[in-house]
């Protein structure tokens, strides 16, 4: 998929991954809405995105990815403001075992709600224009992350979803691909505040911190290039990829169970 002048989405746009991902966007030609909690945030990048590529090239919309309402209202406009709809990368998520509930509620069914009121305006059989979800899962949907258990719970259950609607919709004609983008440690905010968010598995705050030092952390900017990767590469499908240090890796799971 070429990406000049396609429409691309992304949730919790402002900061971090999110940000990374809409600058990749923009720079390879895309047009991007940026949807975010933070006004302040968002409209800075949208300030600096203005100057370099031109105020027509993206648009920011404070959008909280818990709002049926709100995320209806957020692609309404998208659409009404770019033509369509042809990227949707769900990356808006936290990391706090103290809110377990919310946790759930923005990592995993914020992720199915973005791809269910996506799918109404990409699917082909709908008028859609087909393309790509990208959904923003972690090592912690592979492997379990023993400090907080519900994350790993919500980023498994992105691989899961990610996985399964991937053949449903290639089963049927949505001419819609979704895959999942699997990252290690990243440096951002999220990283940076977990041994204060681990709840009752506080005490365990040591071990993560050695399963960082043993795994090791990355830039942003190191997800951006296999992100991109995922989007562009049409044989892509009900993917995972590991992104980590040493570098990046498609994951292959059971054909079936037994």
């Amino acid at each position: 998929m070429a990406l000049a002048g396609k429409v691309a989405v992304v949730t919790g746009a402002a900061m971090g991954i999110g940000k990374a991902m809409t600058e990749i966007l923009m720079k390879s030609g895309a047009k991007v809405a940026l949807l975010d909690m933070n006004e302040t945030a968002g409209k800075t990048l949208k300030e600096a995105l203005d100057k370099e590529y031109g105020k027509e090239k993206s648009l920011f919309l404070v959008c909280n990815v818990e709002s049926e309402e709100q995320m209806k209202a957020a692609f309404q406009k998208i659409v009404e403001t770019f033509g369509g709809m042809d990227i949707l990368c769900n990356n808006a998520g936290i990391l706090n075992e103290t809110l377990w509930e919310k946790i759930v509620s923005i990592n995993l069914v914020g992720v199915i709600r973005g791809t269910y009121l996506a799918l109404e305006h990409m699917n082909k059989l709908k008028g859609g224009r087909g393309g790509v979800i990208v959904n923003t899962a972690s090592m912690a949907g592979l492997g379990p992350l023993p400090s907080c258990p519900v994350y790993t719970s919500t980023k498994h259950g992105v691989v899961g979803f990610t996985r399964a609607m991937a053949i449903a919709c290639e089963a049927s004609g949505y001419g819609v691909r979704i895959n999942a983008l699997c990252p290690g440690f990243v440096e951002t905010e999220l990283f940076s505040k977990i041994p204060q968010r681990l709840g009752q598995f506080a005490h365990l705050a040591e071990a993560t911190q050695q399963l960082v030092d043993n795994l090791g952390t990355m830039k942003v900017s190191e997800v951006a290039e296999p992100f991109l990767e995922m989007v562009t590469d049409e044989t892509k499908n009900g993917e995972a990829l590991l992104v980590f240090t040493k570098g990046k890796k498609y994951v292959t799971f059971p054909s079936h169970i037994e």
